[in-house]
């Protein structure tokens, strides 16, 4: 007892001179006297208590754990605790993320302070990869990863706007962003497939299909590109076009609270000119009808507005945390009719036991939105309308003309037109984590992403068009649900042995896909009150004997086995090896199941001896990578016999329905492979001032999935949907960042992306197929029949027009063109044989420039973005940009400014497609401009404010003469041209914001 008290003594001395004050000493030795007395009486079990902190202070959550057994705790939000030892407990081992483990004698003591060192090795960049994440030095892959301070701010209702021009390689394009509800369109180093699907696979908080359009940006906690053919091989049929990781935000031990609310104004801007009024009339477009309209100016909104609010809490212990997110945003779009209104919410829940033995997770994500769908055609009549011609006449009642390009009145079109849709959005995931041993654990993942879309639609019998036409009033409408239900199992090792350290990973993943819906449509309805809520009382269907209502339900399952070995000796020389074994419904009966293996290997140099003398390089990786990737994006069932109606057999009086075969079997079927080789380098320079990393890669889609023409007989049908076909992308990326001045208050960083790619179309052919060497595509709409403007041919690119090469106009207006034996004849007199390759509208380069300024508590951001070496045909002077065209309709300026297009007078020539109207597609945009200002607040409840004003496409630098070049697409088979006259203006868009830190 003596003993005991002496150490109660030496402990409290101690305590004091630590600096803990009188009242916690007192606590502290107060249960130190507990256990002394109780260790007195029965010498069985003993108390020890303590703190744990770094170089920065205490450390909450950190791992204390009694040397082999399972007894533990953590420490608590100021990083103490307290755990009752066994009576021959020798040793603690404490252990933290990012930190190195400890091991600590606890014999004889009941009182300890730990300071714990950082691990230099896991305090690096976690880059996210297929079912896992590597500290950035281990990556061997292609992989780009950007955390949330990297995001661009965007107003949009894509969170994937936010990384355009982010990435090198990856093509994020958004030809109608001021339309509320358009999605973007999204491609990773090129077009890589004919018929299935052409965008990156997104798995989200580790669900492989996770919904995009379900997230909030102010959710995201990082987003990882994996471009690396050994990167997304671990994802088997559907890595073929990359992968795209998400990684939302969880909790922490430290409560927060977080508002962001802003508010954006969307202006016209580079939107295409048209004759005024004195114009039109000095050029005998048509008749006079006494007005002044500038009809651009009636179908928009001037500007548009939206706003949007997020709400985000999270708190929780050692043990366990959470994350909780809410959204609410109403948006209108620059045209009349297009809003969106959405409320969102998402629930991020971790618990970790207190041995450490089980780690749970889970997390939910509803969202409900309210839609009406923009009228695209309102800026198609704005371009062509009189412009003599009012909106209303003189009784208050909308105008109508039935002459013109477009015969009709927009304003009144998207006033009274009804294109509503609903749609909810529910995403779910859970997991269960068994850390068996220090180094072994197995998890087992389950998840559901759903969504319903409702569309709704009506047009009343009051409007002009449908008084003037048919008189009846029309209601449609249609459900469509999609479901993914996925399991997933995995176990991982980890080894380090000295120089040596080995991470294995097994798995197994089941995923089940559903699609189901139905539509109805009726007419002539009694009243236009109802609008689309009362189908049945139309009495169309009733009268013609028909029901006009449709139903469908498919399904197809995933199912995969993989592994991966990760090898690392002495953080010098590292390799992957990873293999995917992947069974899907979607293919023929002989090809069911595929092998996807990759491999990839990385030298660090600067860990050499050699290296180690060169005090200016930092940081000096050799990467190369192999994978076998897949594509299995397309319809269920097409490699089985299907039947299908064959329409109507009249039999005594009587119409029986008749089926038959309504496809033509391939059990052959399977899907699509992806050949990806990468070599890499990344480096720091200059004290890492200067960091980066270049990619070369070269990837070859085998196997495209087409329909292909047999004959008939014997088959059933004329075409099978069969693998044909080879393409190849290659192409160089760089990503680059420079820490270009850091003095005093000041600092600037620049960052940029660059990247190039060349792409062939390789051969039609297969084994098994043997076809043409070329397919004309994109055709081009009436009026004139002008036929197609691209062709598709084997060792060429993507993209590639093919049409009449011209040699400029003659004196009555007529445009010329040069013939297969080079002599320059009228256009009209030229027939297919006379056409040529004349440009490519797919881009040779991408670049994005991000520059970063902050002042003491200002910031700003510059981001310009740019497209080079492509042409663009420019469809709407081809149809609207001369005087040729059609009579009683405006065009644009460029008919009369003295132009080239000018120079067409001549109908003769109107239709005749030819490289006259192909320019330079080329640009740099000073795409976004953020400026803010951070204050930190000392109150008792605000930790900081911050308010932000940004402004997106400011300004665009092109010869490009038909408006914003971003409005032409350039991803897909058929890049730089529409193909229709659908027109939907670029706006620039001014962004005011504020969020509170609490």
């Amino acid at each position: 007892m003596k003993k005991n008290l002496y150490k109660l003594a030496q402990g409290t001395k101690k305590l004091l001179q630590s600096g803990l004050s009188p009242k916690t000493a007192f606590a502290v030795l107060f249960s130190m006297l507990v256990a002394i007395s109780g260790a007195a009486l029965a010498q069985k079990n003993t108390s020890i208590s303590g703190k744990i902190m770094d170089k920065q202070g205490t450390l909450p959550g950190v791992s204390i754990l009694e040397k082999g057994t399972s007894n533990g705790t953590r420490s608590d939000g100021n990083g103490k605790f307290t755990l009752t030892l066994s009576s021959d407990a020798k040793i603690l081992i404490i252990s933290h993320v990012g930190y190195l483990t400890k091991e600590v004698d606890a014999k004889n003591k009941s009182l300890v302070e730990i300071t714990l060192e950082e691990d230099q090795k896991t305090l690096e960049e976690v880059v996210v990869i297929g079912y896992g994440s590597l500290n950035k030095r281990e990556v061997s892959s292609a992989i780009t990863h950007l955390g949330s301070k990297d995001l661009l701010r965007v107003g949009g209702n894509n969170p994937l706007m936010a990384i355009q021009g982010k990435v090198a390689g990856l093509s994020v394009t958004n030809t109608a962003s001021a339309d509320p509800n358009s999605s973007p369109s999204i491609q990773l180093r090129g077009a890589s497939s004919r018929s299935a699907g052409l965008g990156p696979l997104f798995v989200v908080n580790g669900i492989p299909g996770g919904n995009i359009d379900n997230i909030n940006q102010n959710e995201i906690e990082s987003i990882d590109v994996l471009k690396g053919g050994a990167a997304s091989a671990i994802y088997g049929t559907r890595g073929s076009n990359g992968v795209i990781v998400i990684t939302t935000k969880k909790g922490s031990a430290e409560p927060r609270l977080f508002y962001d609310s802003y508010v954006t104004f969307d202006y016209l801007a580079n939107e295409l000119k048209v004759l005024s009024k004195d114009q039109f009339l000095a050029n005998k477009r048509g008749v006079d009808f006494g007005g002044n309209t500038n009809w651009m100016k009636e179908v928009s909104r001037a500007p548009s507005f939206s706003q949007k609010h997020t709400l985000q809490f999270s708190g929780g212990n050692g043990q366990t945390n959470y994350f909780t997110s809410l959204d609410f945003r109403d948006a209108e779009g620059i045209d009349l009719r297009s809003a969106k209104r959405e409320y969102g919410g998402r629930v991020n829940i971790n618990h970790t036991s207190a041995n450490n033995l089980v780690a749970l997770t889970f997390s939910a994500a509803p969202r409900y939105a309210k839609t009406s769908g923009a009228d695209y055609s309102g800026f198609n009549y704005a371009l062509t309308l009189n412009p003599t011609l009012s909106v209303k006449d003189v009784a208050g009642k909308y105008n109508y003309i039935t002459s013109g390009f477009f015969a009709n009145n927009p304003v009144e079109i998207a006033k009274n037109i009804l294109a509503d849709q609903e749609f909810k959005l529910l995403d779910f995931n859970g997991s269960a984590k068994l850390n068996i041993l220090q180094n072994l654990n197995t998890s087992v993942t389950f998840g559901e992403v759903s969504s319903s879309y409702r569309n709704m639609n009506f047009t009343p019998s009051t409007i002009t068009p449908v008084i003037n036409g048919s008189g009846r009033n029309t209601a449609s409408q249609s459900l469509d649900e999609y479901d993914q239900k996925s399991v997933e199992w995995l176990g991982n090792y980890f080894l380090d042995i000295k120089k040596h350290s080995v991470k294995l990973l097994a798995g197994y993943s089941y995923q089940y896909f559903t699609a189901s819906g139905f539509s109805a449509s009726n007419e002539k309805f009694p009243s236009n009150v109802l609008t689309y809520n009362a189908l049945g009382t139309g009495l169309w269907n009733l009268e013609k004997g028909i029901n006009n209502v449709g139903s469908y339900r498919n399904s197809s399952k995933l199912i995969a086995f993989f592994g991966r070995l990760n090898y690392d000796f002495d953080q010098k020389y590292y390799l992957s090896v990873s293999l995917r074994k992947e069974g899907s419904s979607k293919f023929g009966y002989d090809n069911k199941w595929g092998y996807f293996p990759a491999a990839s290997a990385a030298w660090h140099l600067t860990q050499e001896n050699f290296m180690k003398g060169v005090s200016w390089l930092n940081e000096l990786k050799l990467r190369a990578d192999y994978g076998e990737t897949g594509n299995q994006d397309f319809g269920n069932y097409l490699s089985l016999d299907t039947y299908g109606s064959y329409g109507y057999y009249p039999f005594n009086g009587t119409s029986y329905q008749v089926w038959g075969p309504s496809q033509n079997t391939n059990y052959n079927l399977r899907w699509e492979k992806a050949i990806n080789f990468n070599a890499g380098l990344d480096f720091a320079l200059l004290d890492n001032k200067i960091s980066g990393s270049i990619n070369y890669y070269v990837r070859t889609n085998k196997d495209l999935l087409g329909s292909y023409n047999v004959p008939n007989p014997p088959n059933i049908q004329g075409s099978t949907f069969a693998n044909v076909g080879t393409m190849r992308n290659t192409g160089v990326e760089l990503q680059l960042s420079a820490a270009v001045v850091n003095k005093g208050d000041f600092s600037y960083n620049l960052s940029l992306t660059g990247a190039y790619n060349d792409n062939k179309f390789v051969s039609f052919s297969s084994d098994l197929f043997k076809g043409q060497t070329y397919i004309d595509v994109v055709g081009m709409p009436a009026p004139g029949s002008p036929g197609t403007l691209q062709r598709l041919q084997e060792d060429r690119r993507i993209g590639s027009f093919y049409a009449l090469k011209s040699a400029g106009v003659n004196e009555s207006g007529a445009l010329l063109v040069y013939n297969k034996n080079g002599d320059i004849i009228p256009a009209n007199q030229a027939n297919n044989d006379d056409k040529q390759f004349i440009g490519n509208g797919l881009p040779k380069f991408t670049t994005g420039i991000s520059n970063n300024f902050k002042y003491k508590n200002w910031d700003l951001s510059i981001f310009l973005r740019g497209a080079f070496g492509y042409q663009l045909f420019n469809t709407y002077a081809f149809y609207l940009g001369t005087p040729a065209t059609q009579e009683n309709a405006n065009v644009l300026a460029s008919a009369y400014d003295g132009g080239k297009y000018s120079k067409l007078t001549s109908t003769s020539t109107y239709s005749s497609l030819s490289d006259y109207f192909l320019e330079p597609g080329g640009f740099l945009k000073v795409d976004n401009i953020t400026l803010s200002y951070t204050q930190p607040l000392k109150v008792k409840f605000m930790k900081s404010a911050r308010i932000y004003a940004t402004t997106r496409n400011l300004a665009t630098f092109t010869k490009y003469t038909g408006g914003d070049p971003d409005l032409v697409q350039v991803n897909g088979l058929y890049p730089g041209v529409n193909s229709s006259l659908n027109y939907y203006p670029s706006t620039t868009q001014l962004l005011m914001g504020l969020q509170l830190t609490f």
